[in-house]
């Protein structure tokens, strides 16, 4: 199973000026190519905070580890700093990812002095690989380290999905090969989710591990006929890499759930 995690890096995301949505697009992709997330996580803008991240999720030995935030120019801008610390190895300068500094420049016709706050954006931990940001400034960067490859990403959400798209995401798709997944929503009134319970969980330990997901939410409750009734929404994917075996077990999953819905006189909406 092709595992990752997330490490988005940025005091405006722990202040609430913020809303985490680049480990929420990341997470979506990853999943939609047939991997799995095991953890997010979001620290402040600390070079020993990076550092302990960077450590903390290689010792977990997840095939990818992607961080997201902190390349930029400014004084808050630490990732590459926390990285190196965190893998033993020094910054320097780098020719090539000095070439994808000028080239973005030159991109946006911007005049420009390569002085010291411009060019720590070309400063990258050494043995790292640097990856042209067809969108900003900053370079991304990828390392590896021990069984993880390690990528760092900006965190302007424009310039991190231009940059996964074309420079990651095709990575991780050819260590995953062939993936299918079949995904259906059923919104249902009369039904709870301890009424569904039992069946969910005689549906999962039926099925091979991490071939389906089977998710309840509860949308509160509804007036039918003058009487309160729940209202929820029930969530099945089935996925793997065998097209022909997804979508059997996805009907027959579909299946026994509506069969037990209607069995409880609830109906589907």
């Amino acid at each position: 199973m092709f595992t990752s995690e997330i490490l988005c890096v940025g005091d405006e995301l722990l202040s609430g000026i913020t809303i985490n949505t680049n480990a929420y697009w990341i997470s979506q992709k990853i999943t939609e190519a047939g991997g799995s997330v095991r953890r997010i996580t979001a620290i402040r803008d600390d070079v020993d905070e990076i550092s302990w991240g960077v450590r903390d999720s290689i010792s977990r030995k997840p095939d990818w580890l992607i961080l997201s935030g902190g390349l930029g120019p400014t004084y808050d801008d630490k990732t590459m700093q926390g990285v190196a610390r965190g893998l033993s190895l020094e910054l320097a300068l780098d020719k090539t990812a000095l070439d994808m500094l000028k080239k973005s420049y030159a991109r946006h016709s911007v005049t420009y002095e390569l002085n010291e706050i411009r060019l720590k954006m070309a400063k990258i931990p050494i043995g790292s690989n640097p990856i042209q940001n067809p969108v900003g400034s900053a370079p991304s960067v990828l390392i590896e380290s021990g069984e993880t490859k390690i990528v760092c990403l900006p965190g302007v959400p424009e310039e991190m999905k231009a940059i996964f798209l074309e420079s990651v995401l095709p990575q991780m798709k050819k260590i995953i090969g062939d993936f299918h997944i079949v995904e259906s929503r059923y919104e249902t009134i009369g039904v709870s989710e301890a009424m569904l319970a039992p069946i969910l969980s005689e549906i999962v330990e039926s099925n091979p591990p991490d071939s389906i997901y089977l998710k309840t939410h509860p949308l509160g409750y509804t007036s039918d006929n003058n009487n309160k009734k729940p209202q929820m929404l029930v969530q099945i994917v089935s996925k793997g890499k065998d097209k022909a075996e997804v979508q059997s077990r996805f009907n027959n999953i579909s299946g026994m759930l509506l069969e037990e819905i209607s069995r409880l006189n609830g109906k589907i909406v």
